[in-house]
Protein backbone atom coordinates (compact mmCIF):
# COMPACT_ATOMS: atom_id res chain seq x y z
CA UNK A 1 0.00 0.00 0.00
CA UNK A 2 1.41 3.42 -0.97
CA UNK A 3 1.85 6.24 1.52
CA UNK A 4 -0.95 8.25 -0.10
CA UNK A 5 -3.40 5.37 0.25
CA UNK A 6 -2.86 5.48 4.02
CA UNK A 7 -3.53 9.22 4.43
CA UNK A 8 -7.01 9.88 5.80
CA UNK A 9 -7.28 13.48 4.57
CA UNK A 10 -6.19 12.42 1.08
CA UNK A 11 -8.63 9.51 1.08
CA UNK A 12 -11.53 11.65 2.33
CA UNK A 13 -11.13 13.96 -0.65
CA UNK A 14 -10.52 11.05 -2.99
CA UNK A 15 -13.90 9.55 -2.02
CA UNK A 16 -15.76 12.77 -2.79
CA UNK A 17 -17.67 12.81 -6.11
CA UNK A 18 -16.99 16.54 -6.39
CA UNK A 19 -13.26 16.67 -5.63
CA UNK A 20 -10.72 16.13 -8.41
CA UNK A 21 -7.13 15.12 -7.82
CA UNK A 22 -5.02 17.12 -10.25
CA UNK A 23 -1.74 15.52 -9.24
CA UNK A 24 0.04 13.96 -6.31
CA UNK A 25 3.43 12.57 -5.38
CA UNK A 26 5.30 10.95 -2.53
CA UNK A 27 8.31 13.20 -1.95
CA UNK A 28 10.22 10.90 0.40
CA UNK A 29 11.09 11.51 4.05
CA UNK A 30 7.49 10.83 5.08
CA UNK A 31 6.22 13.74 2.98
CA UNK A 32 3.61 13.71 0.22
CA UNK A 33 1.93 16.46 -1.79
CA UNK A 34 -1.27 16.85 -3.77
CA UNK A 35 -3.15 19.53 -5.68
CA UNK A 36 -6.94 19.28 -5.59
CA UNK A 37 -9.89 21.08 -7.10
CA UNK A 38 -13.32 20.89 -5.48
CA UNK A 39 -16.75 22.48 -5.74
CA UNK A 40 -20.02 22.50 -3.78
CA UNK A 41 -18.92 19.86 -1.31
CA UNK A 42 -18.79 18.98 2.39
CA UNK A 43 -15.87 17.09 3.92
CA UNK A 44 -15.17 15.79 7.44
CA UNK A 45 -11.75 14.84 8.78
CA UNK A 46 -11.78 12.57 11.81
CA UNK A 47 -8.55 12.19 13.78
CA UNK A 48 -6.08 11.57 10.93
CA UNK A 49 -2.81 9.91 11.89
CA UNK A 50 -0.78 12.48 9.94
CA UNK A 51 -0.39 16.27 9.84
CA UNK A 52 -1.69 18.27 6.87
CA UNK A 53 -0.70 21.75 5.72
CA UNK A 54 -2.92 23.30 3.06
CA UNK A 55 -3.00 26.46 0.98
CA UNK A 56 -5.82 27.84 -1.18
CA UNK A 57 -4.47 28.51 -4.65
CA UNK A 58 -7.76 29.85 -6.09
CA UNK A 59 -11.21 30.45 -4.64
CA UNK A 60 -12.14 29.70 -1.05
CA UNK A 61 -14.32 32.73 -0.32
CA UNK A 62 -17.31 30.40 0.08
CA UNK A 63 -15.46 27.82 2.18
CA UNK A 64 -15.86 27.63 5.95
CA UNK A 65 -15.80 25.29 8.92
CA UNK A 66 -19.25 24.28 10.10
CA UNK A 67 -18.67 25.61 13.60
CA UNK A 68 -17.39 28.98 12.24
CA UNK A 69 -19.60 29.88 9.23
CA UNK A 70 -18.59 33.54 9.26
CA UNK A 71 -14.87 32.87 8.80
CA UNK A 72 -14.15 32.26 5.10
CA UNK A 73 -11.16 31.28 3.05
CA UNK A 74 -9.46 33.11 0.18
CA UNK A 75 -6.47 32.62 -2.14
CA UNK A 76 -3.20 32.19 -0.20
CA UNK A 77 -5.00 31.40 3.06
CA UNK A 78 -3.36 28.56 4.98
CA UNK A 79 -4.82 25.82 7.15
CA UNK A 80 -3.01 23.55 9.58
CA UNK A 81 -4.66 20.23 10.39
CA UNK A 82 -2.66 18.39 13.06
CA UNK A 83 -2.77 14.65 13.53
CA UNK A 84 -5.71 13.70 15.71
CA UNK A 85 -7.78 16.82 15.02
CA UNK A 86 -11.42 16.82 13.91
CA UNK A 87 -12.92 19.28 11.46
CA UNK A 88 -15.93 19.61 9.18
CA UNK A 89 -15.84 21.80 6.06
CA UNK A 90 -18.40 23.27 3.68
CA UNK A 91 -17.24 24.27 0.20
CA UNK A 92 -19.44 26.66 -1.77
CA UNK A 93 -18.21 27.55 -5.24
CA UNK A 94 -14.97 26.27 -6.71
CA UNK A 95 -11.58 25.99 -5.05
CA UNK A 96 -8.11 24.77 -5.89
CA UNK A 97 -5.83 23.92 -3.01
CA UNK A 98 -2.45 22.34 -2.37
CA UNK A 99 -1.85 19.86 0.43
CA UNK A 100 1.35 18.76 2.10
CA UNK A 101 1.00 15.59 4.18
CA UNK A 102 3.54 15.01 6.96
CA UNK A 103 4.05 11.72 8.77
CA UNK A 104 4.37 11.82 12.54
CA UNK A 105 7.80 10.21 12.19
CA UNK A 106 9.02 13.06 10.00
CA UNK A 107 7.52 15.57 12.43
CA UNK A 108 9.41 13.85 15.25
CA UNK A 109 12.71 13.94 13.34
CA UNK A 110 12.26 17.64 12.58
CA UNK A 111 11.38 18.41 16.21
CA UNK A 112 14.52 16.67 17.46
CA UNK A 113 16.89 18.17 14.88
CA UNK A 114 15.43 21.68 14.62
CA UNK A 115 14.17 22.34 18.14
CA UNK A 116 16.19 19.80 20.16
CA UNK A 117 13.00 18.89 22.01
CA UNK A 118 11.20 15.63 22.62
CA UNK A 119 8.39 15.34 20.05
CA UNK A 120 5.91 14.24 22.71
CA UNK A 121 6.42 17.60 24.47
CA UNK A 122 5.18 19.46 21.43
CA UNK A 123 1.98 19.88 19.49
CA UNK A 124 1.31 21.38 16.09
CA UNK A 125 -1.34 24.03 16.69
CA UNK A 126 -4.44 23.88 14.55
CA UNK A 127 -4.94 26.93 12.34
CA UNK A 128 -7.68 28.01 9.93
CA UNK A 129 -7.35 30.61 7.18
CA UNK A 130 -3.99 31.93 8.36
CA UNK A 131 -1.99 34.62 6.56
CA UNK A 132 1.67 33.78 5.94
CA UNK A 133 3.07 35.15 2.69
CA UNK A 134 6.28 33.12 2.90
CA UNK A 135 4.45 29.82 3.32
CA UNK A 136 1.93 30.70 0.59
CA UNK A 137 4.78 31.46 -1.81
CA UNK A 138 6.41 28.10 -1.03
CA UNK A 139 3.10 26.35 -1.72
CA UNK A 140 2.69 28.15 -5.04
CA UNK A 141 6.21 27.21 -6.09
CA UNK A 142 5.62 23.61 -5.02
CA UNK A 143 2.33 23.36 -6.91
CA UNK A 144 3.92 24.58 -10.15
CA UNK A 145 6.76 22.07 -10.25
CA UNK A 146 6.80 18.79 -12.18
CA UNK A 147 7.04 16.25 -9.38
CA UNK A 148 8.00 13.47 -11.79
CA UNK A 149 11.03 15.29 -13.20
CA UNK A 150 14.13 14.46 -11.11
CA UNK A 151 15.55 17.98 -10.72
CA UNK A 152 12.17 19.54 -9.99
CA UNK A 153 11.33 16.71 -7.62
CA UNK A 154 14.48 17.56 -5.67
CA UNK A 155 13.37 21.20 -5.45
CA UNK A 156 9.89 20.00 -4.44
CA UNK A 157 11.38 18.02 -1.55
CA UNK A 158 13.42 21.05 -0.49
CA UNK A 159 10.33 23.29 -0.53
CA UNK A 160 8.35 20.68 1.43
CA UNK A 161 11.04 20.58 4.11
CA UNK A 162 10.99 24.37 4.20
CA UNK A 163 7.24 24.30 4.80
CA UNK A 164 7.66 21.80 7.63
CA UNK A 165 10.50 23.73 9.27
CA UNK A 166 8.56 27.01 9.11
CA UNK A 167 5.49 25.36 10.63
CA UNK A 168 7.60 23.91 13.45
CA UNK A 169 9.09 27.31 14.24
CA UNK A 170 5.83 29.25 14.02
CA UNK A 171 2.99 26.85 14.87
CA UNK A 172 4.39 24.43 17.42
CA UNK A 173 3.98 24.85 21.17
CA UNK A 174 4.41 22.83 24.32
CA UNK A 175 1.48 20.61 25.21
CA UNK A 176 -0.47 22.15 28.07
CA UNK A 177 -0.67 20.25 31.34
CA UNK A 178 1.85 17.68 30.12
CA UNK A 179 3.69 15.60 32.70
CA UNK A 180 6.33 13.49 31.01
CA UNK A 181 7.14 10.08 32.41
CA UNK A 182 9.84 7.77 31.16
CA UNK A 183 12.11 8.60 28.28
CA UNK A 184 15.77 9.59 28.31
CA UNK A 185 17.06 12.45 30.41
CA UNK A 186 18.11 15.52 28.35
CA UNK A 187 21.81 14.76 28.94
CA UNK A 188 21.34 11.16 27.83
CA UNK A 189 19.41 12.24 24.76
CA UNK A 190 22.14 14.68 23.76
CA UNK A 191 24.89 12.14 24.42
CA UNK A 192 23.19 9.55 22.18
CA UNK A 193 22.59 12.09 19.39
CA UNK A 194 26.19 13.27 19.44
CA UNK A 195 27.55 9.72 19.51
CA UNK A 196 25.42 8.69 16.53
CA UNK A 197 26.45 11.79 14.55
CA UNK A 198 30.13 11.12 15.26
CA UNK A 199 30.00 7.41 14.35
CA UNK A 200 27.69 7.19 11.34
CA UNK A 201 30.47 5.54 9.34
CA UNK A 202 30.63 2.63 11.79
CA UNK A 203 28.30 -0.30 12.48
CA UNK A 204 26.38 0.72 15.60
CA UNK A 205 24.58 -1.76 17.79
CA UNK A 206 21.69 -1.26 20.18
CA UNK A 207 24.00 -2.43 22.95
CA UNK A 208 26.52 0.33 22.22
CA UNK A 209 23.85 3.01 22.38
CA UNK A 210 22.25 1.54 25.49
CA UNK A 211 25.62 1.50 27.27
CA UNK A 212 25.89 5.28 26.84
CA UNK A 213 22.88 5.59 29.14
CA UNK A 214 23.71 2.65 31.42
CA UNK A 215 20.45 0.92 30.43
CA UNK A 216 19.57 -2.55 29.20
CA UNK A 217 18.93 -2.82 25.46
CA UNK A 218 15.22 -3.46 26.02
CA UNK A 219 14.75 -0.53 28.40
CA UNK A 220 16.87 1.80 26.25
CA UNK A 221 14.84 1.01 23.10
CA UNK A 222 11.59 1.85 24.92
CA UNK A 223 12.99 5.06 26.44
CA UNK A 224 14.53 6.10 23.11
CA UNK A 225 11.20 5.80 21.29
CA UNK A 226 9.47 7.86 23.97
CA UNK A 227 12.05 10.64 23.63
CA UNK A 228 12.70 10.59 19.88
CA UNK A 229 9.29 9.55 18.56
CA UNK A 230 10.68 6.61 16.58
CA UNK A 231 12.77 3.50 17.31
CA UNK A 232 16.58 3.67 17.37
CA UNK A 233 17.11 1.84 14.06
CA UNK A 234 14.74 4.23 12.24
CA UNK A 235 16.47 7.27 13.69
CA UNK A 236 19.91 5.89 12.80
CA UNK A 237 18.83 5.19 9.22
CA UNK A 238 17.35 8.69 8.87
CA UNK A 239 20.62 10.26 10.06
CA UNK A 240 22.66 8.12 7.67
CA UNK A 241 20.46 9.13 4.75
CA UNK A 242 20.69 12.78 5.77
CA UNK A 243 24.49 12.55 5.86
CA UNK A 244 24.39 10.87 2.45
CA UNK A 245 22.34 13.75 1.02
CA UNK A 246 24.90 16.20 2.39
CA UNK A 247 27.81 14.31 0.85
CA UNK A 248 26.03 13.88 -2.49
CA UNK A 249 25.46 17.62 -2.71
CA UNK A 250 28.65 18.91 -1.10
CA UNK A 251 31.40 16.52 -2.13
CA UNK A 252 32.81 14.75 -5.16
CA UNK A 253 33.13 11.41 -3.37
CA UNK A 254 32.24 8.31 -5.35
CA UNK A 255 28.99 6.62 -4.43
CA UNK A 256 30.82 3.68 -2.90
CA UNK A 257 32.84 6.03 -0.69
CA UNK A 258 29.67 7.81 0.42
CA UNK A 259 28.08 4.46 1.23
CA UNK A 260 30.98 3.56 3.53
CA UNK A 261 31.13 7.07 5.06
CA UNK A 262 27.47 6.75 6.04
CA UNK A 263 27.72 3.25 7.51
CA UNK A 264 26.08 1.24 4.72
CA UNK A 265 27.47 -2.23 4.14
CA UNK A 266 27.78 -1.79 0.38
CA UNK A 267 26.97 0.57 -2.47
CA UNK A 268 23.99 -1.60 -3.43
CA UNK A 269 22.62 -1.55 0.14
CA UNK A 270 23.04 2.23 0.18
CA UNK A 271 21.31 2.59 -3.19
CA UNK A 272 18.37 0.42 -2.14
CA UNK A 273 17.83 2.32 1.12
CA UNK A 274 18.18 5.69 -0.57
CA UNK A 275 15.70 4.76 -3.30
CA UNK A 276 13.17 3.51 -0.74
CA UNK A 277 13.37 6.83 1.12
CA UNK A 278 13.52 9.30 -1.77
CA UNK A 279 12.14 7.45 -4.81
CA UNK A 280 15.44 8.10 -6.59
CA UNK A 281 18.87 6.46 -6.61
CA UNK A 282 21.87 8.34 -5.20
CA UNK A 283 23.13 8.80 -8.76
CA UNK A 284 19.83 10.32 -9.87
CA UNK A 285 19.84 12.58 -6.83
CA UNK A 286 23.35 13.86 -7.61
CA UNK A 287 22.49 14.28 -11.30
CA UNK A 288 19.45 16.34 -10.38
CA UNK A 289 21.65 18.61 -8.27
CA UNK A 290 24.07 18.98 -11.17
CA UNK A 291 21.24 19.84 -13.57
Amino acid sequence: MSQLEQLQVFQSLHRSPNARLQRSAELGDGLAAAVWSNRHDARDYQAPSHHTLSCYLTGGTGTFRRESPHSKGAPDKLCILPAGHQSAWVINGEIQLAHLYISQEQFALAAVSLLDREPRELELREGTFLDDAQQAQRFRQLSQLDWNEPAERLLSSSLAHGLVSHALLSQVGRREGLRLTGGLAPLQRRRVREFIDAHLDQPLSLGQLASLCALSEYHFARMFQLSFGLPPHRYLLAQRLLRAQQLLSGSALALGEIALACGFASASHFSNRFRQAFSATPGQYRAALTD
